[in-house]
């Protein structure tokens, strides 16, 4: 029988069905998983003497047992196991709690090594475990471990799998590369991240599993987006300059040098015949919509059509009424198609698109319809692209020939994030803000104090400007955050009495319900809107001073800065208000952060330094690789040597000719065929 590493672990002697599902349950199924998943931590196994141990140490001692072991027994099912050992001369007394198994152990006269917890007054050990005598490895391997399958017999089977199968794991880095970046095989990494004989050892393992990961990941990404940009040819939108520099030169302010710089690089990507993907990415107020503008009219000027995709009918709306002011000095022709677009308009704009007299359309889902068609669609464009599933977004690039594709997002994403979640696409950002924007004044409070609070929040309304609350966020339910907005809403509205009009938006409403609500709050029929995180990124009301935020301390950084960035969009100081009362230093800290700083790839960074990616987008809807070592924050040095290793081998001719990358294009799936079209 020929073994190999994508046996599955129920080739093992002792896994059964029960324990191969339990293994299975931990995402074990093949060999290859049990000797790929890694130790959590380490159990320093090495003897101390009693001088130099502290309380609550966990220590091996070993010695001389002078007493046989003895059973007591107390309360229901507890039992003590006692004895006493002999440790440089000081007579130590042990007790093992419920394991009365080992006092087959303990012989008197005989030598002992134990492993447990020290307790300097008593000047005992309480006893986790009792070790062999002829260990040597002075470190012992912790796995995660579940309900139906112990940390021992996890370690017992990895024993196993590595007796009978460390002869036919396989090599895929060639032997030139791994002594460049001073790799071990993937042999002896496995062998020394779970045997490791001291830290050097674990050090060089680690190392080894953190590159390779970083850097068969990056590998993906970078072929990935090569083979995009060679195999699916765009349609080159060969645009008239000069009418571009006729059109910015008609603007009533000068980009800033960000926005010039992603002009260019987005200008450059339309030019070939590659089909552009690029992530833009901007804070609150960066002026991403005019950089949009220049794209379209690109497209203009060369005779195509673009699609510009929001997620909401205001957003969608908010980006028409710009984009109109912004091209109020050209012959752009731009339409609206959202789901309330009335049936007759609706006929025309589609009849108007499809034979090319619409140079833009900008809308909704309502724009992926089957009935949308275009002429020459060549670019699209979409905002908050996280807001759409994939499919949607494949549905609108599916009405042009391979179009240009421009995802925007107001979320700053840390570089750290960019280059594993966007890896495959080429990122813009305008990380400056246009001069004479003035800053949101942040202020964080104490539940305490919220009357004063109210005092300067009727003296902004007193001013005819307008308000938003955010009610605590409570991720358990969705219904007890519906529940908080509802109370403070009544709260607000006993608060201000006929002084102000207090409107309430929340998850549960229907689309048209909330966007009712929205327009009312544009048209200042509405003064103070109390809200869950539902507001829509981008919402655009001029008049709105004020963000009031409830239990800040509940948010993330990023999504307070978001939050935050609601208001400061006219012309008058702005105010964000931040009503916490943390528990913890962390909670503390973060209150501090956001009052400090307006920058919001410093704080989206911060974030993730605090609280990690998971918690920023949310585990389930990320788009982050989870890899079994690495850690994109604190092995982000590793991960950008590991991204240019890839980009260079990617980019190099003997990637696709030499056989000692062969194990590496079969993990990128690359076959005979598509290795032609690369070369």
């Amino acid at each position: 029988m020929v073994l190999s590493i994508a046996d599955t672990v129920a080739s093992l002697s002792g896994v059964g069905e029960k324990r191969a599902e339990a293994l299975n349950d931990l995402g074990i199924v093949t060999i290859s998983d049990l000797l790929t998943y890694y130790p959590f931590r380490f159990e320093d196994l090495t003897v101390k003497s009693i001088e130099e141990i502290e309380d609550n140490d966990k220590v091996v001692l070993t010695g001389t047992a002078i007493s046989e072991g003895t059973v007591s027994y107390f309360g229901r099912k507890r039992n003590r196991l006692s004895f006493r050992m002999n440790c440089e001369h000081v007579i130590v007394p042990v007790t093992f709690f419920n394991q009365p198994y080992l006092k087959k152990q303990i012989d008197a006269g005989k030598e002992i090594k134990v492993f447990g917890k020290w307790d300097a007054t008593r000047k005992s050990l309480n006893g986790i475990k009792i070790l062999s005598t002829e260990l040597t490895n002075q470190q012992e391997a912790i796995y995660h471990s579940s309900k139906k399958i112990r940390q021992s017999t996890i370690l017992k089977l990895i024993k196993q799998a590595w007796k009978q199968y460390n002869e036919v794991i396989p090599e895929d880095l060639p032997e030139r590369l791994r002594r460049e970046y001073n790799l071990l095989t993937f042999k002896e990494m496995i062998h020394l991240m779970h045997f490791p004989t001291d830290d050097l050892d674990l050090e060089k393992a680690r190392h080894s599993v953190i590159f390779r990961e970083f850097f068969i990941y990056q590998l993906k990404m970078i072929w990935l987006k090569r083979q995009l940009k060679q195999t699916q040819s765009g349609q080159m939108i060969d645009y008239d300059v000069r009418q571009l520099i006729t059109f910015f030169d008609s603007l009533p302010y000068e980009l800033t040098s960000a926005q010039k710089r992603v002009v260019n690089e987005i200008c450059k990507d339309l030019k070939t015949n590659g089909q552009m993907f690029r992530l833009l990415q901007g804070d609150v107020g960066s002026g991403k919509t005019v950089v949009a503008a220049s794209a379209i009219l690109a497209a203009k000027t060369a005779g195509k059509q673009a699609a510009l995709m929001a997620p909401t009918e205001i957003l969608a709306s908010q980006h028409k009424q710009s984009l109109d002011e912004m091209f109020k000095n050209t012959d752009i022709t731009i339409e609206l198609l959202t789901g309330s677009t009335k049936k007759k308009e609706r006929d025309n704009i589609l009849e108007q698109l499809e034979v090319g007299k619409i140079d833009c359309v900008v809308g909704t889902h309502a724009l992926i319809q089957e009935d949308v068609r275009f002429q020459t669609l060549a670019l699209v464009i979409t905002d908050e692209q996280h807001r759409f599933g994939v499919g949607q977004r494949k549905m609108l690039r599916e009405k042009g020939l391979n179009p240009d594709v421009l995802f925007m997002t107001a979320t700053p994403i840390p570089r750290t994030l960019s280059i594993t979640t966007y890896g495959e696409m080429d990122v813009s950002i305008i990380d400056e803000m246009p001069s004479g924007r003035k800053p949101i004044k942040t202020f964080w409070i104490r539940p305490k104090h919220f009357e004063r609070m109210t005092n300067f929040l009727k003296e902004e309304l007193k001013k005819g400007n307008q308000v938003y609350v955010i009610s605590p966020l409570i991720e358990e339910s969705e219904m007890m955050d519906v529940e908080n907005a509802t109370t403070l809403f009544h709260m607000y509205q006993e608060i201000l009495g006929e002084k102000a009009a207090v409107g309430l938006l929340h998850g549960k409403m229907v689309s048209a319900e909330k966007e009712a609500i929205m327009e009312e709050f544009q048209r200042n029929e509405i003064q103070v809107l109390v809200s869950t995180t539902v507001i829509e990124v981008g919402v655009n009301v001029p008049n709105a001073t004020l963000m009031i935020i409830h239990d800040a301390d509940r948010f993330g950084l990023a999504q307070l800065h978001q939050l935050r960035g609601r208001v400061g969009r006219g012309k008058q100081d702005s105010y964000c208000i931040l009503i916490a009362d943390p528990k913890g230093e962390k909670g503390a800290e973060r209150m501090h952060i956001i009052t400090e700083t307006s920058d919001g790839f410093v704080l989206s960074q911060r974030d993730l330094e605090m609280r990690g990616s998971g918690d920023i987008f949310g585990k389930k809807q990320s788009g982050l690789p989870e890899f079994k070592v690495a850690d994109i924050i604190e092995d982000f040095d590793v991960l950008e040597e590991a991204r240019e290793a890839a980009r260079q081998l990617i980019y190099s001719k003997e990637f696709y000719q030499d056989e000692d990358y062969a194990e590496l294009r079969a993990q990128l799936g690359m076959t005979s065929e598509n290795e032609t079209i690369l070369d």
